[in-house]
Parts: C-alpha cells; sequence; structure tokens
C-alpha cells in the first residue's frame, strides 16, 4: 500500500489536468508558448505517473487493466477480471 500523501498527490494531479486541460489545448493550438508556461506545472498531463487503482503501487504498473501485477495475479486467482484465465498446457 502506497502512503495516503502520495495517493492524495496523484488525485489533486488528476484533478488539475482535467480542469486547465481546455485551456492547455487552446493555447498549445495559438503557439502561445509563454501562456503555457504560466500554468501551474502539475496540470500538465506528462507530470502524471501511472499508479495502481487499488492501493497505489507505482511500480509493475499494467496499463491494459489499471493495476500493478500483485493486485492483477490476486484478482485473477479470485476469478473477479472477466476474460482472464490462469494459462495451463
Amino acid at each position: 500500500m502506497a502512503k495516503k500523501s502520495k495517493i492524495a498527490k496523484l488525485q489533486h494531479q488528476q484533478a488539475m489536468v482535467a480542469k486547465y486541460a481546455a485551456k492547455r489545448q487552446a493555447l498549445k493550438e495559438a503557439g502561445d508558448y509563454i501562456g503555457l508556461s504560466k500554468l501551474p506545472p502539475n496540470s500538465s498531463p506528462v507530470r502524471l505517473h501511472n499508479r495502481d487503482q487499488y492501493d497505489g503501487r507505482p511500480h509493475a504498473y499494467m496499463r491494459k487493466f489499471g493495476m500493478s501485477r500483485l493486485t492483477f495475479r490476486e484478482l485473477a486467482h479470485k476469478g473477479q477480471l472477466p476474460g482472464v484465465k490462469k494459462a495451463s498446457w
């Protein structure tokens, strides 16, 4: 489990990215790079770091499922991920 402060920081950054998305897009289309530089740094989507939706783990993140490999394995064994089954050959 990640620190609660890191999870809260990620949620704050995601909210800020969503808030400034339209303004950022308009400034990019206009070519106003000075205006872009005056926006808050955390409003850039490049600064986001993928984290597990369940426990906030930053490493071993699987984009397709939005979770870390540990959570994925746990839920797959319980049969809670549709379309995922254990391989056997």
